[in-house]
C-alpha cells in the first residue's frame, strides 16, 4: 500500500533491498513530521532484546541530506531500540523522497505497524494538510482513507489542550473526544469530562450526559436572553418615565403652573398631566 500510494514500484523496492547500507546511528536526525509523540517503553524494551539477540532484521529508511547526515523517513522504533541496544550503526535503505513523502511515509508506518493514538493521527493529518499544502481529498488517496476519516479526525484538535490531556490520561475512547465536540464551552466540556471520569461511564452514557448538558446549558442561555430583554425593557421605561418629569420641569420653568401626577397601575404607569390654559405666570 505505501509503495502503490507513494508511486514506488515494485522493482524500485527491489532495487532498494539490494542497497542497504550501515549508518551511524550518531549521523541519523529524527524525522521533524514523526507523528507519534508516545512511545511504548514496555514494547520498546521487548524489540531492544530482539535487536541484541537477532539484530535488525528490516532496515530503516533514510534521506541523504548531506554527504555525513542522513533524516530518518521511517523506522523510528527501530532506531530508538537499536540506540537502547548499544548499537554504533544500524541498516538502512536511502531513498530518495521529498518533505511530503517523508512526512507521509512516517504516517502511514505508524498506522500499519502500531496504532497511533487517535489524537496523534489527528495531528499528524493536520501537519500534512497545513505544512505540506495538501487538500483533505489528496491526502486521503495517498494514504487509502476516506476524506470523511480525515474530517472527522482532524476536527478532534478543535478540542481545548486541558480537555485533550484529560483525555489521554484517562484513556477515553475517540468516541468520547467526538461527543465532547457537542458542547462549545470549555468550562462546561471540563464539567461534563470531570463526571465522565469519576463515574466511568461508557460512550452511549457520555452521549446521553452530553445532550443534557446541551439541553441545561440551551435552556439557562434562554433565560439570560429574557432576563436582558427584561432588564432592557424596564431601563426603557425608566427612560420614558424620565422624560415626561424632564418635559413638566421644563414647563415650571418657562412659567407655566404645569402639574402632574404619577400613579402606578400594575400593568402600567399612568401619567395625568395638567396645564392651564392661561398657565403662564
Amino acid at each position: 500500500m505505501l509503495e502503490s500510494k507513494l508511486h514506488v514500484s515494485k522493482n524500485e523496492k527491489k532495487e532498494d533491498l539490494k542497497n542497504i547500507t550501515y549508518i551511524k546511528i550518531e549521523n541519523i536526525r529524527p524525522n521533524p513530521y514523526q507523528p507519534r509523540k508516545q512511545f511504548n517503553k514496555a514494547s520498546l524494551e521487548e524489540l531492544c532484546e530482539s535487536i541484541k539477540e537477532y539484530g535488525v532484521l528490516q532496515p530503516i529508511n533514510v534521506r541523504q541530506i548531506s554527504s555525513s547526515t542522513y533524516e530518518l523517513v521511517a523506522g523510528e522504533r527501530r532506531l530508538r531500540a537499536a540506540t537502547m541496544a548499544g548499537l554504533e550503526e544500524i541498516p538502512a535503505i536511502i531513498v530518495n523522497v521529498n518533505d511530503n513523502n517523508s512526512a507521509i511515509m512516517a504516517l502511514i508506518e505508524n498506522l500499519q505497524r502500531e496504532n497511533l493514538s487517535y489524537m496523534e493521527e489527528a495531528e499528524g493529518y493536520s501537519n500534512l494538510l497545513n505544512e505540506h499544502n495538501l487538500t483533505q481529498e489528496e491526502l486521503a488517496q495517498k494514504i487509502g482513507k476516506s476524506q470523511s476519516t480525515i474530517a472527522n479526525k482532524v476536527r478532534l484538535l478543535k478540542l481545548p489542550p486541558l480537555v485533550k490531556k484529560i483525555l489521554a490520561d484517562n484513556n477515553l475512547t475517540e468516541r468520547h473526544a467526538r461527543a465532547l465536540l457537542k458542547l462549545h464551552d470549555e468550562q462546561l466540556q471540563l464539567k461534563v469530562l470531570k463526571h465522565v471520569c469519576e463515574k466511568g461511564l461508557n460512550v452511549k452514557k457520555t452521549e446521553q450526559l452530553v445532550e443534557r448538558a446541551i439541553e441545561k446549558y440551551t435552556r439557562s442561555e434562554k433565560e439570560k436572553v429574557e432576563e436582558k430583554k427584561r432588564t432592557k425593557a424596564i431601563k426603557d421605561i425608566r427612560i420614558f418615565v424620565n422624560t415626561v418629569r424632564q418635559a413638566i420641569d421644563l414647563m415650571k420653568k418657562s412659567g407655566v403652573n404645569a402639574k402632574a401626577a404619577q400613579l402606578d397601575r400594575g400593568e402600567y404607569i399612568e401619567f395625568i398631566v395638567r396645564i392651564p390654559k392661561k398657565g403662564v405666570n
